[in-house]
């Protein structure tokens, strides 16, 4: 599991950042690559597509991570 915290929420072209909240974790579901795209699971319940650059990793010891990716879907 791979984890981020949101650390830009300007508008950016067609991306509308109203579901993100700045410092806030986020769990990534899938990055594509060839776009610097991340897939998580915003604000809002639903999984959408967000520029990487709006985030920066987050370490997180793996005995961690399954309760972290429970917090995470608690207040999702």
């Amino acid at each position: 599991m791979k984890f981020v915290v949101c650390l830009k929420t300007e508008e950016m072209g067609d991306f509308s950042c109203d579901d993100l909240t700045l410092g806030r974790l986020y769990e990534v579901l899938e990055v594509e690559d060839s776009h610097g795209m991340l897939r998580l699971i915003d604000d809002s319940g639903e999984d959408y597509l967000y520029p990487g650059d709006y985030f920066e990793t987050v370490e997180i010891p793996l005995r961690a991570t399954q309760r972290v990716h429970n917090v995470v879907l608690h207040y999702a």
